[in-house]
C-alpha cells in the first residue's frame, strides 16, 4: 500500500478523503466508495498503487480520441477501482475487481512505453479501463517520467474529481476523453451514483489547462436519450468550443442494466441534434451508421477516413485538399 494524498485526519481515527466530491469520511479499517482508498490507523492509503490489471497497445481512436494524433497507437494501462457506480458499467470486470493486478513501478511503465514508442508507432501512455482518478498517486509519479521521454499522457476518465487534485494531475496530461454520462442531475444521482456539476467544471478546467479534450456520452434508451437533453449537452459543449469532438456511443446491456441496445434511429437523431451546434460529432459502437469519419467544417470534404480502427488521413500539411482551409481542431 502507498500513502494517499488529499486526506485529512479526523477524530476517532477517521480520515476525510478530499480526492473526489464524495468526500468520504472513512472509519478505521474501512474503504471509501472507490473501494481502493483505505484507512489504516488514521492514515489513508491507496491499495492499487503500482498494481496493473490490464496492459495493451491500442489505436488512439479506441480511447476514443479522434483528433489527437489520428492513426497512432498508445500503450493503455489500467488498475482496479472507480468512484462511480454506474448501473451500465462497460468495464465492471476491471473497475470492480478487488486487490488484483501485477506489480509495476512508474519507471517500468516509462521503459515499456519507450519501447513501444520506438517500435510500434506509440504516442505514450493512456490511463484507462477503470477510473484513472482512483490511481491518482501512481499517475502523478508516472506521468512526469513519460513527459521526460518526450511522450504523451492521456486520461480516459469520468472527470469526477475535486478541482484542486484534478488541476494538479493535469499539469502532465496532454489529452483527455471525459465521460459526460448524461446531462441531467437526476440521471447522475440515480444511475451513476454521482453528481454532474463537478464533471462539467472539470471539462472547463481541462481546456483552461490547454489539454486536448474530447467528450463521450453513452446513449441509453429511455434514460439519457431525450432530444432536449442531447441539445443541452451539445449547446453546453459548444459554449466551451464547438471544435471539441463529441462521441455518442451505442449502449449494449451490461452489468446491472439489461435494457435493449440503443436503437440506431435514436443514435441518428442524437447525432443530428448535436451537429446543429458542434463541428465534430461521431457515433461509436455502431459501424453500420458510418458516422466515424472526419469532414472539413468549411466544405465537407473527407479529411480522415476510419474503418473500424484503421485510420487514413486524406489531407496534407494541415490543409483541406478541396478548399485549402487549415484543418481545425485536430492535433496530428
Amino acid at each position: 500500500m502507498h500513502l494517499a494524498s488529499w486526506a485529512e485526519k479526523q477524530d476517532n481515527e477517521r480520515v476525510l478523503c478530499l480526492l473526489c466530491p464524495h468526500a468520504c469520511s472513512i472509519p478505521q479499517g474501512e474503504k471509501g466508495k472507490c473501494r481502493v482508498r483505505v484507512n489504516r490507523k488514521g492514515n489513508l492509503y491507496s491499495e492499487n498503487y503500482g498494481k496493473v490489471t490490464a496492459v495493451n497497445v491500442d489505436p488512439i481512436e479506441k480511447k476514443p480520441l479522434y483528433h489527437f494524433y489520428p492513426g497512432k497507437n498508445i500503450l493503455s494501462i489500467g488498475t482496479f477501482g472507480c468512484n462511480l457506480h454506474c448501473d451500465f458499467c462497460q468495464n465492471w470486470q476491471i473497475a470492480h475487481a478487488v486487490e488484483q493486478g501485477k506489480e509495476i513501478t512508474p519507471e517500468e511503465v516509462a521503459e515499456i512505453s519507450k519501447m513501444y514508442y520506438v517500435n510500434q508507432n506509440s504516442l505514450g501512455v493512456a490511463y484507462t479501463y477503470s477510473e484513472p482518478g482512483m490511481w491518482y498517486e501512481f499517475i502523478k509519479d508516472t506521468a512526469p517520467l513519460i513527459k521526460e521521454g518526450n511522450m504523451k499522457n492521456v486520461l480516459v476518465t469520468n472527470g469526477f474529481l475535486n478541482r484542486r487534485p484534478f488541476k494538479e494531475l493535469l499539469v502532465n496530461i496532454d489529452a483527455l476523453n471525459i465521460d459526460v454520462k448524461g446531462f441531467a442531475d437526476e440521471f447522475y444521482k440515480k444511475i451513476v451514483k454521482g453528481k454532474l456539476k463537478p464533471v462539467l467544471e472539470n471539462c472547463y478546467l481541462a481546456r483552461e489547462m490547454a489539454c486536448h479534450l474530447e467528450i463521450t456520452t453513452l446513449i441509453i434508451p429511455g434514460l439519457n436519450d431525450d432530444e432536449h437533453e442531447i441539445r443541452d449537452l451539445a449547446k453546453w459543449l459548444a459554449s466551451i468550443d464547438p471544435l471539441i469532438p463529441l462521441h455518442l456511443s451505442r449502449y449494449y446491456p451490461n452489468y446491472k442494466l439489461q435494457l435493449e441496445p440503443t436503437p440506431l434511429k435514436t443514435l441518428e437523431r442524437a447525432w443530428e441534434t448535436a451537429k446543429e451546434y458542434l463541428n465534430y460529432v461521431y457515433i461509436g459502437n455502431a459501424p453500420e451508421l458510418d458516422k466515424c469519419h472526419t469532414y472539413c467544417s468549411e466544405c465537407n470534404a473527407l479529411l480522415i477516413e476510419r474503418t473500424f480502427y484503421n485510420t487514413r488521413l486524406r489531407y496534407g500539411e494541415g490543409a483541406c485538399p478541396k478548399c485549402s482551409k487549415q484543418v481545425k481542431g485536430v492535433i496530428d
